[in-house]
């Protein structure tokens, strides 16, 4: 099985892959005009069928009471929105304190702050990936 999981935000998707089911590794990012998320379906719609993807998870942002706010409402329906143009299982994964994950990785790996900017994104859509996995006992 092949997974991707993804960060999604306003104006960008992280993007990271797994081929072996056990390992996530970030992979890129997709740039979109705010809030265009038919066009990130169709760009990742591409990258789902280059990589051959079995299985999406998507980070599910949430509140730390556990309230799914606005962010998580866009999530949700991007999920709906990206069922509906292919048939692919998505798996909406509780990505809380990803991002913050994902800058400590970055900052301990001695990025320029800049080069950091740019990779947060899939570095967060990694750490979402890893955490679904690790959650399988693989």
């Amino acid at each position: 099985m092949k997974y991707f999981g993804l960060d999604l935000g306003e104006k960008s998707l992280g993007i990271a892959l797994s081929e072996s089911g056990i390992i996530a590794s970030n992979l890129t990012t997709i740039r979109f005009k705010s809030e265009n998320y038919s066009d990130a379906v169709e760009q990742l719609i591409v990258l789902i069928h280059q990589y051959k993807i079995d299985i999406i998870v998507l980070g599910l942002p949430k509140h730390m009471n556990n309230d799914i706010g606005l962010k998580g409402q866009m999530a949700i329906d991007f999920k709906t929105l990206l069922e509906s143009k292919i048939d692919i299982k998505v798996i909406l994964w509780d990505e809380r304190l990803s991002t913050r994950s994902a800058l400590k990785i970055l900052s301990d790996s001695n990025k320029r702050y800049d080069k950091q900017r740019k990779l947060k994104d899939e570095v967060a859509a990694q750490v979402i990936l890893q955490n679904y996995l690790d959650s399988r006992g693989n």
